[in-house]
């Protein structure tokens, strides 16, 4: 495998997405002396931070833990500037470390993978783009995002509509005024509480039509102090080993937690109280059964439920902004800046879907079942089809023709959520049946390059010409990812976790929740084992 024979159109490796996963992978790659190739849909870097550049774009991970820790020299030299970084400042990170890895020249842009076909004959993926461009690959690495395959709700008449409609994730490059515009918000999942506020501040009248209300916590983001941002710089080494050990991997000290119900109802309301006041998501975690105990997350609940009873001003509108049908942290605990605030404003108004659901678009708007509201412009928040989306997007096909779509037909199945029996040298970084989602992507993504890389070393070592998952060990993983997700209160929530948002998809649990160390450490016993449960041919 060198770079030097490699055919313009042949390479070792070919990588798919120019995200987080897909940078990474090609630097770590060709670090290797592979010939690798990225491949990426969009005119330019950055997976979903280049996508999603809608009002109030902001990561809910803090800036200095969402980002790389392969190189000391990067983490030295790049100065994050807040607690949450907003998007245009994670694009400018990637930016940075494309030019500074020199990265650029490995990817072709307006390159979105169509067709991946495994020829017996040669042991290499014959990879053909939306363009027809055709290659060859000895590996395929999909790098192509959790969330990254929106899904838009089917609106009758959407046609007619004579205003300008937007999706927040694929947000034009331009800016928008929406200066004395009326504006009407679908969707109140992490994007749609993200922008409604700066939206809100703008528009001459803002209408959100929510179907499912969503918990929501405050950011309580700021500007970085530079005297503590210093001193974690000076830090990062046992910083980061404490992230990618933890359980989480999104708080660097775990400390132990007691049962909410071991607490007294003042000790509860203390401690929720302290987590509210800091900020983030770590009210879901300061009691240890909150995800698994539907009693003590109730308790989490009713905190949460009066804090909103208390920052909106009519109460008609805060009941209709309660969540009531699943527990708190089942669905993606959004972070806010002044969300449920927005409310009280007089230019916004909130439509339940629940009791006047959308009948169809009109020239002029929306119509319900109660009344048609005038709109200049709609903005489609919904979503997207989580973890499996952009994977089944692509014409897949294995060993004898098998097909990715027929083996996930009843929901997806790999090994660590990596490899898939039949499918030889495919990788999937962060795919379903790993923590993905569940954890600080970066850390996550990190974790399944090196492992992938070193599995392809290891191949090389022994003279294998090719590795996928055996059928066993990936029956038994699949299994055990739906054991373990079974145990906690995940499965009440009608969420993307299960798949629910997506018509037809089959309902299962997509991520692994047995957390970021333990499954970190299952992956490197493997590894030593002679990566167990993986089949090598010569």
């Amino acid at each position: 495998m060198t770079g030097a024979t490699a055919r313009a159109s042949e390479f070792d490796a070919v990588v798919v997405g120019a995200g987080f996963a897909g940078i990474y992978a090609l630097y770590r790659l060709r670090a290797m002396g592979l010939a690798v190739q990225g491949l990426e849909a969009a005119a330019d870097i950055g997976g979903t931070w280049y996508w999603n550049r809608y009002p109030g774009a902001r990561c809910d991970v803090e800036s200095m833990s969402y980002s790389y820790s392969f190189s000391p020299e990067l983490e030295r030299e790049w100065v994050w500037t807040e607690r949450y970084a907003t998007q245009p400042e994670i694009l400018r990170y990637l930016h940075h470390v494309v030019e500074r890895f020199a990265l650029r020249p490995l990817i072709r842009f307006h390159a979105r993978l169509r067709r991946a076909h495994w020829d017996e004959a040669s042991g290499r993926w014959r990879l053909i783009t939306a363009a027809g461009e055709q290659l060859g690959a000895r590996f395929l690495i999909l790098g192509t995002g959790c969330l990254s395959h929106p899904r838009v709700p089917a609106v009758p008449a959407l046609e007619s509509f004579a205003g300008r409609i937007y999706q927040t994730s694929q947000w034009p490059d331009e800016p928008i005024d929406f200066t004395a515009q009326r504006v009407g918000v679908i969707g109140t999942g992490s994007s749609g509480i993200q922008c409604i506020p700066l939206l809100a501040s703008q528009a001459a009248h803002l209408t959100v039509f929510q179907r499912t209300p969503n918990f929501s916590v405050p950011a309580h983001n700021a500007p970085l102090d530079p005297l503590a941002r210093q001193a974690l710089m000076d830090n990062y080494a046992p910083f980061r080993k404490g992230l990618r050990e933890s359980f989480t991997s999104l708080l660097p000290e775990e400390t132990a937690t007691p049962s909410a119900l071991e607490l007294t109802p003042a000790e509860r309301e203390r401690r929720y109280e302290a987590a509210w006041a800091e900020g983030g998501i770590k009210l879901l975690f300061c009691i240890s059964d909150a995800i698994v105990s539907k009693p003590a997350n109730d308790t989490l609940v009713s905190f949460v439920h009066e804090r909103i009873r208390q920052i909106v001003k009519d109460p008609a509108v805060a009941e209709r902004l309660l969540p009531r049908d699943y527990p708190l942290g089942t669905k993606r605990l959004c972070v806010d800046t002044d969300y449920y605030a927005t409310f009280n404003r007089p230019n916004v108004t909130l439509v339940d879907l629940r009791a006047t659901p959308i009948l169809g678009a009109t020239a002029r708007g929306l119509l319900t079942s109660a009344t048609e509201i005038a709109l200049d412009s709609l903005i489609f928040a919904t979503g997207f089809d989580a973890m499996t989306g952009a994977l089944l997007a692509i014409d897949i096909r294995g060993r004898a023709g098998a097909r990715l779509a027929e083996e996930w037909r009843d929901g997806p199945r790999t090994y660590l959520g990596v490899s898939a029996a039949r499918f030889p040298n495919l990788f999937m970084i962060t795919g379903p049946g790993s923590p993905s989602v569940l954890s600080n992507m970066v850390i996550s993504i990190e974790q399944h390059v090196d492992f992938i890389a070193e599995l392809i070393a290891a191949m090389a070592a022994r003279g294998a010409s090719t590795v996928e998952a055996q059928a066993g060990a990936q029956e038994a993983w699949v299994s055990h990812v739906a054991a373990v997700g079974a145990t906690t209160l995940f499965p009440l929530a009608n969420s993307w976790y299960m798949g629910s948002n997506i018509p037809g998809k089959p309902r299962v649990f997509l991520p692994y929740v047995g957390g970021v160390g333990p499954y970190r450490r299952k992956c490197e016993e493997i590894a030593a084992a002679g990566y167990e449960g993986f089949e090598l041919r010569p």
